[in-house]
């Protein structure tokens, strides 16, 4: 019976809502870091290996040096959102009223409206960084979409084929259709991001405006407390004069 109890009020305590963005911003950081790292690979054997495209110096900034900055930055992206999904969720356990219910009102109602509101505003940020993200990605998915379609609907002028096919490499094709695809999935995963922060944006504000009415409510029952504290005592004085009054 203790069991079910303690079962039933970890059920309370979950914040459903962080919990399901929280999956969401996982699941879509993890397969654009995933995939778009293996794309910006098999980019780089496609540019080496059929387009002959050498590496430069140490000092210059070539193609291959920038693909290697976006590797890094990728593995920087799924380390900060996988600490930023963790904080969040804390977030959302410390408002919810179950943790209320447990660890008695939330007295530092200042504080969590500070946090709350820094959490809203940050998340907003990411929000645009990852609509910016997504537009980025859309670009070689742009790009390999219309080779293909233009190589599907390839016309013939004088001898000449106007295509630029690039699976004219042979086992080139293999690499090409795989980047294509794995940057299909990155491109899916910024979007889940983008949806993920976007749900985030919507329960943050819910928690600032609960935490906000828990700041009044804290304040009138204050209040309330103090009045009725003072008429108490008003009256245990009248009763002590009267009892003085009549001995």
């Amino acid at each position: 019976m203790r069991w079910d109890l303690c079962c039933v009020k970890c059920l309370g305590v979950l914040p459903y809502a962080s919990l399901f963005a929280t999956i969401l911003l996982y699941a879509g950081v993890a397969l654009f870091c995933g995939c778009g790292h293996e794309a910006l690979s098999g980019t780089v054997t496609i540019l080496q290996n059929y387009f002959e495209v050498v590496r430069a110096p140490v000092e210059t900034l070539d193609v291959l040096t920038m693909i290697d900055i976006l590797k890094y930055v990728i593995y920087g992206v799924a380390a900060a959102f996988f600490v930023y999904g963790i904080l969040l969720m804390v977030e959302g356990f410390f408002t919810t009223g179950a943790i209320r219910d447990l660890y008695g009102d939330f007295k530092i109602t200042a504080c969590g409206r500070c946090v709350s509101a820094w959490f809203i505003m940050l998340t907003y940020i990411f929000f645009l960084a990852w609509l910016g993200v997504t537009a980025f990605t859309s670009l070689p998915v742009f790009m390999y979409f219309n080779i293909w379609t233009i190589c599907q609907n390839t016309t013939v002028v004088e001898g000449a084929n106007l295509c630029l096919d690039l699976r004219q490499f042979g086992k080139g094709a293999l690499v090409l259709d795989m980047t294509f695809h794995l940057f299909v999935c990155a491109l899916a995963g910024a979007g889940a991001a983008v949806i993920a922060m976007v749900h985030y944006l919507m329960v943050l504000s819910a928690n600032w405006a609960y935490v906000k009415d828990a700041c009044r409510m804290q304040k009138y029952e204050d209040i309330k407390s103090k009045e009725e504290q003072e008429l108490h005592d008003i009256h245990s004085t009248r009763s002590k004069e009267r009892l003085n009054a009549y001995t």
